[in-house]
């Protein structure tokens, strides 16, 4: 087989592959041996009649274009070893010329990886990111953790203050007519909250259990039901349930029940490591996509649109997996949101594009510096995989090919790179240093009981990172994920 290339426009190829008689004559027995049992000829069992008699009584050309599928995938990869191009697109396949040898010629155009022209990348100058870790911020995940473990307690001896949540019946009226959606009942309503609508909640506070209370409020100008809009309103409400959260005391007791430590202090020392490690990933982050903004604004290069679309139908797949998570379809998320597919794709492409352009710089710079994926490399990838889902590293080994690994690992390390050669300047803006302070239980929420129980337990939050592997042929990227359109959820009553 031989194979011409000729370069057409918006890093489009047309290759011309000649195929000999002897090759098609190969793929004309093998479409015949796979094709066999779908004929039958008078005179012999189904798929026992020779070749030359179902051509005979078919037609001499029943198998050729199953040759011709069951050649294409071989000659084709010959022709990419042999031109060099890299595909990012399903191939468009004609006949150009079908000789009386049974020589063939065939005609593909693909589009291909294009040429990108690399900018600055090594010094590039942007801001150091720094995340210190204050000791208010210690306070707060301590008052987090006691929120977590706080127990609710009913109320019966006072009114309804901010912060409890009171168990209601309401109705509503519009010119003294009830409206749609606007009943509920044993609604728990947290106070303060925001659920409904401004000035509602606020009318319960200094409210006692047993009152019906007439509270009076004005919709919205941009209310999602036009026909309540800007309108006022009465709901009569009776209060059912009065609840609050009783946290516990942050004391060496707490530290017990909620950790492994014996002491506050060792809760607190953990707690602040934790957050220094957290606020170094954050702030890792951060820097490389300050550097790879720099790096990949001074690059140029001509994306193909179909590797665009390629990303973009990913990018909704992915958003229909989560979707699909929660029991929720990509058509009821539309139907939630007034939208349209076309209008999730045009608000994915602008993403699209950008990550389409990032690997496509990275990938350049990693030819460009030689920076590959080492055996080492590999096996480390397999060690923090096998750790991340506690099997041995034989048996991720053997669900995820080496190759599979090495692209993605060659583009960290590129990205490493590229951050290492940086030239980062620090914020003028002086960083508050970590100091420790009190983090005292507040002083008009009763502590809860002691548990019972002697068993240390500890909450642990781990962050797995995915890795994806797309090839260059498959012309998808591995970078950031586009941003989802963010989900309108109906109100099942018009009063929230």
């Amino acid at each position: 087989m031989s194979v011409k290339m000729e370069q057409l426009e918006n890093n489009k190829v047309k290759l011309e592959l000649q195929i000999t008689s002897e090759k098609f004559q190969d793929g004309i027995q093998k479409a015949y041996i796979k094709m066999a049992n779908r004929f039958t000829v008078p005179g012999f069992r189904k798929g026992k009649a020779p070749r030359f008699m179902v051509e005979k009584y078919y037609g001499e050309g029943v198998f050729y274009e199953e040759a011709i599928n069951l050649l294409f995938p071989e000659v084709y990869m010959a022709a990419i070893d042999e031109t060099g191009i890299e595909p990012v697109s399903q191939p468009e396949v004609d006949i150009k010329e079908f000789n009386d040898d049974k020589s063939l010629v065939l005609l593909v155009e693909v589009f291909v990886k294009p040429e990108v022209a690399l900018g600055k990348y090594k010094g590039v100058s942007v801001k150091k990111v720094e995340h210190n870790v204050t000791a208010a911020q210690v306070k707060e995940e301590l008052e987090r953790m006691r929120e977590r473990n706080g127990r609710v307690v009913t109320v019966e001896d006072r009114a309804i203050k901010k912060g409890d949540t009171a168990t209601i019946d309401y109705e509503g009226f519009v010119d003294g007519v009830p409206f749609e959606g606007g009943k509920g009942e044993g609604h728990p309503l947290e106070i303060g909250s925001g659920q409904f609508i401004p000035g509602f909640e606020d009318q319960l506070i200094g409210k006692k259990l047993g009152e019906e209370v007439d509270v009076n409020v004005e919709f919205p100008k941009e209310y999602h039901a036009e026909e309540l809009a800007g309108k006022p309103a009465l709901f009569k409400v009776k209060i059912h349930k009065i609840t609050m959260k009783e946290l516990p005391a942050l004391d060496d007791e707490f530290a017990k029940d909620v950790s492994e430590f014996d002491t506050l202090d060792a809760l607190k020392a953990d707690t602040k490591e934790k957050l220094v490690a957290r606020a170094k990933e954050q702030a890792k982050a951060e820097q490389e996509e300050l550097v790879l903004e720099k790096v990949v604004d001074g690059a140029k290069v001509d994306i193909p649109q179909v590797m665009i679309d390629e990303r973009v139908n990913q990018t909704i797949e992915e958003y229909n997996m989560r979707l699909s998570s929660q029991g929720i379809t990509m058509e009821k998320y539309m139907e939630l949101t007034g939208g349209s597919m076309d209008d999730f794709r045009a608000q994915t492409a602008p993403m699209a594009e950008k990550q389409v352009k990032t690997r496509l710089v990275l990938e350049a710079i990693a030819k460009a510096e030689a920076i590959e994926a080492t055996e080492e490399d590999i096996d480390a990838e397999y060690t923090k995989m096998a750790e991340m889902y506690g099997v041995e590293a034989d048996v991720v080994k053997k669900a995820v090919p080496a190759d599979d690994l090495k692209h993605d690992v060659a583009i960290r390390k590129t990205v490493e790179f590229l951050v290492n050669e940086a030239s980062l300047t620090k914020p003028r803006a002086k960083k508050e240093e970590a100091t420790e302070a009190p983090a005292e239980a507040d002083a008009e929420k009763k502590p809860a009981a002691k548990k019972t129980s002697t068993t240390a337990k500890k909450t642990t939050s781990t962050t797995t990172k995915k890795t994806t592997t797309k090839t260059a042929e498959e012309g998808k990227a591995t970078t950031k994920k586009a941003p989802a359109k963010k989900t309108a959820k109906k109100e099942e009553k018009a009063a929230k």
